[in-house]
């Protein structure tokens, strides 16, 4: 039993420092984005000495914080959401449905293109973008991010459709749905869980990406909030405390949609 018991002690010891070494420089930014910038540079590990939201107001507006996030919300939900729709009616149509050969051809087509590095299809991308006239446009953004993030949602969410009986879809063929019907009112409302699960990984790599939003978007009206973070340096002529609200600001929604999804998320993990 002792020794059970100090492996629990040692275990949740670990995990707390593990927490803290993730937490530090989140905390850090936090309370250096409370602080002018002669505090930073005097004390950087201090309290602020007067708590003021300036530095928010500042990088909101001076350097038009405010309008990169909406590029970047925008353009992550969409992404995300397309994603979504279209992995959700692949994955059903691979799993429920009878494609002898095609359906193990496009599983493997899938599989292999989990294997590729991002890296590699930006030169073939960017000469695909500018054919079709959507270089420099939110579409140089959004079509990339859906086709990328395919693979991954048709995996988990077959995942999924492999657990569901299929006693529930005879009922409701019996009741006179079509496959539409099935996968709205019967498939989907089941699988929440992994809905959320699949929209929350799309929407946080949509959101962080900085490689394709660098060099798909070089008009400054289209820039996105990761790409912004480069040019903040000029702009805030180095505020340290307004580049660390400007930080906040990127970190922000990720952790409200996490909080409020973090109940399906587990549900998810551990279905």
């Amino acid at each position: 039993m002792k020794e059970i018991r100090y492996r629990r002690v040692f275990l949740h010891a670990v995990l707390m420092l593990y927490i803290g070494i993730i937490l530090f420089p989140l905390l850090w930014v936090l309370n250096s984005s409370f602080k002018t910038n002669k505090e930073i540079i005097a004390s950087p590990w201090s309290l602020p000495e007067q708590l003021s939201f300036s530095n928010y107001w500042n990088a909101w507006t001076g350097a038009h914080v405010g309008h990169y996030f909406t590029n970047s919300l925008v353009i992550s939900v969409i992404s995300a959401v397309a994603t979504l729709l279209l992995g959700t009616a692949t994955a059903y149509a691979l799993t429920r449905m009878e494609f002898p050969r095609l359906s193990k051809f496009l599983k493997r087509i899938l599989m292999l293109a989990l294997l590729v590095p991002a890296g590699s299809l930006l030169v073939p991308l960017y000469m695909l973008l500018r054919s079709m006239y959507v270089y420099n446009t939110p579409l140089a953004l959004i079509l990339p991010y859906v086709t990328m993030g395919l693979p991954l949602t048709v995996f988990i969410f077959s995942a999924f459709l492999k657990s569901i009986p299929s006693e529930l879809e005879e009922a409701g063929i019996m009741d006179g749905l079509s496959i539409y019907g099935l996968l709205w009112r019967v498939i989907l409302p089941i699988t929440i869980p992994s809905l959320v699960t699949v929209f929350m990984l799309n929407f946080l790599n949509n959101w962080n990406e900085f490689m394709m939003a660098n060099l798909f978007l070089t008009k400054e009206k289209f820039r996105t909030l990761p790409v912004s973070m480069v040019a903040f340096y000029d702009q805030l002529n180095m505020n340290y405390g307004s580049l660390c609200a400007a930080i906040m600001f990127s970190v922000i929604p990720v952790m409200l949609i996490y909080f409020i999804l973090q109940n399906r998320i587990i549900e998810s993990i551990k279905s």
